[in-house]
């Protein structure tokens, strides 16, 4: 059964009354559909994305593919320090058609001036190999047995291959070839590669092969561990971040537990474990592995962190955003209320004005009519009429001094004064008033209390706004008293009554700018909220403070404490101006 168009219309009314009239419900949605909607969706996608980070390890496999490319490149430098130097070396070599003294000493001289190299040779295919090593290490048998070994592969392999070396030679861009071989010394295992090479201005038709051994203890102790931490130096004061370092195998050390996998050298901060990423040399130095990692951490435990620290720095944004969201939404909260507050303020004092100009008006109407015969009346009517100005000018001028203190513009005029008199006549003044309302009154005011430095009209103004209070908010048991008196170095005026009370929860809250309590009499007596926020003012601006106790139903009691050796602390924006 479908609703009528009058159902249809109430439900659409009462939708848009509550929309309208409810500021905060507006704030709430407004809030979820500018900034929290986007926001939770934003943590959304980021939380998803990490989540996918972690389950794919994408960080892992960036990392390892800036690993391989490190590698790759760290390979291609290594290779290429290898060919500059051997092709410094080859340039030197001596002519084939030299004189065999003048080669030998030549050879010897390259050695003397290269101790990266373990042997150097010349093999010509009309006269042999000519074979030379160092000789301060030829007293190493491990050396020595190198040195002969090596000679007799060279002579086994170019007796028999020595125009198809040097043709394949002559095809390669950088005419240079490369064999490698393991060795041995005391410590243990060896690693040389030897270069094969033509000699500069020498046909190619003449079988003549140059060559030269890299010493492996150079490799090991010199070369490798140079070039691992200039790579090193390089990658960090280019892209920063963790400190990496680098290692170089013999053999495969990703390969089987049985396979001989051992480091030749190392980078200065190498620790015990596997690398991260290898990569196979080529070229060169084949049988040898590049391995890096990094220092300290793993890239599986770097990605967990990482990931990690996303969780967190985005729960951390998520609490700071929600909590930023609360505290805007307390925030408009407040001035909602306080806007509300204020048009109920416009409400009260419209009220307030109304109601004496109303009576000034009506009274003075009828004593002009002369329609009053009596004199006790007029004089009646007169005295209603001084009591409403009175009344009317205390409005205006606690709406005034509030005026100037939202302005920043409120003076205060201290000077000595006589602070019993001042209660005393005060309390005279305001006393008919009180009488009027029914009010049992006591009062009790030391007169022995010495001259203080006040602004008189502004206490007496505290004193006016605290006992109007009273009597605003006495509905059963009218008591009101009066009390000034000296205690524990301070001065202090009090006031008492027996009238409905405040709640504990609102006590602080009453000294607030146009702040009301919930109190059911409160609401349906007219006032403008600013009476007790003004005395709060004008306490501090003595140095002094305003207090309330007070039980509900059983009254309140207010204490305005004054310094008797005046210290003035002149609130914010408040100018305070001295007079003699």
């Amino acid at each position: 059964m479908e609703p009528s168009s009058g159902e249809r219309t109430s439900w659409s009314d009462r939708l848009r009354k509550v929309w309208t009239g409810s500021n905060r419900l507006r704030l709430m949605l407004t809030l979820e559909l500018a900034v929290m909607l986007p926001a939770a969706a934003l943590i959304y996608l980021n939380f998803d994305q990490l989540k996918s980070m972690k389950r794919d390890k994408v960080l892992e496999a960036a990392i390892h593919r800036d690993f391989q490319q490190m590698l790759a490149i760290a390979e291609k430098q290594i290779n290429q320090k290898a060919y500059t130097v051997t092709e410094g070396i080859r340039d030197q070599f001596p002519s084939p058609d030299a004189e065999k003294a003048d080669k030998v000493h030549k050879l010897d001289w390259i050695l003397s001036e290269h101790p990266e190299l373990g042997h150097v040779f010349l093999f010509e295919a009309d006269r042999g190999i000519l074979m030379r090593s160092q000789p301060e290490r030829m007293n190493d048998p491990y050396f020595f047995e190198e040195h002969h070994r090596l000679e007799k592969q060279i002579r086994g392999w170019f007796t028999f291959e020595a125009k198809t070396m040097v043709e394949a030679l002559h095809k390669r861009t950088r005419r240079i070839a490369w064999f490698a071989e393991q060795g041995k010394r005391a410590d243990g295992y060896a690693y040389i590669t030897t270069a094969f090479f033509p000699l500069p201005r020498v046909s190619k038709d003449r079988l003549v092969i140059g060559g030269a051994t890299f010493d492996a203890d150079y490799l090991k102790e010199k070369f490798f561990p140079e070039m691992l931490d200039a790579l090193i130096a390089y990658k960090l004061g280019e892209d920063g971040g963790n400190p990496l370092a680098m290692v170089v195998y013999a053999g495969d050390p990703d390969g089987d537990a049985g396979h001989a996998s051992k480091p030749l050298a190392a980078s200065a901060r190498w620790t015990e474990g596997k690398p991260e990423v290898s990569r196979n040399f080529a070229d060169v130095f084949t049988g040898l592995t590049l391995g890096i990692k990094f220092q300290g951490t793993s890239v599986d435990a770097l990605g967990r962190s990482w990931v990690e620290r996303g969780f967190l720095t985005l729960g951390v944004l998520s609490l700071l955003l929600v909590g930023g969201l609360v505290l805007t939404y307390r925030s408009v909260s407040k001035e909602v209320a306080l806007a509300r507050l204020k048009s109920d303020f416009v409400s009260n004092v419209s009220h307030e004005l109304r109601t004496p100009l109303a009576l000034i008006r009506l009274y003075a109407e009828t004593l002009e009519l002369g329609r009053i015969k009596g004199q006790t009346k007029v004089e009646e009517y007169y005295r209603i009429i001084r009591t409403e100005s009175e009344r009317l000018t205390a409005l205006i001028n606690n709406i005034l001094d509030f005026s100037r203190i939202e302005a920043g513009k409120k003076e205060y005029d201290f000077r000595q004064t006589d602070l019993a008199e001042l209660v005393r006549n005060t309390l005279d003044t305001y006393r008919a008033q009180i009488d009027e309302h029914g009010f049992a009154f006591e009062q009790s005011i030391d007169s022995s209390i010495p001259p203080v430095q006040v602004d008189r009209e502004a206490i007496a103004r505290s004193l006016v706004n605290l006992v109007n209070n009273s009597l605003k908010y006495s509905d059963t048991e009218k008591f009101l008293g009066v009390k000034l008196y000296r205690a524990d170095g301070v001065l202090k005026l009090e006031v008492v009554d027996h009238g409905i009370g405040i709640a504990r929860n609102e006590q602080a809250k009453v000294f607030e700018k146009f702040y009301r309590a919930g109190n059911l009499l409160v609401h349906n007596t007219k006032g403008s909220g600013l009476g007790l926020s003004l005395v709060r003012h004008i306490a501090h601006a003595h140095g002094g403070e305003v207090e309330v106790e007070s039980t509900p139903g059983k009254g309140s009691k207010f204490t305005l404490t004054l310094p008797l050796e005046r210290a003035i602390q002149q609130p914010a924006n408040d100018a305070v101006r001295m007079a003699g």
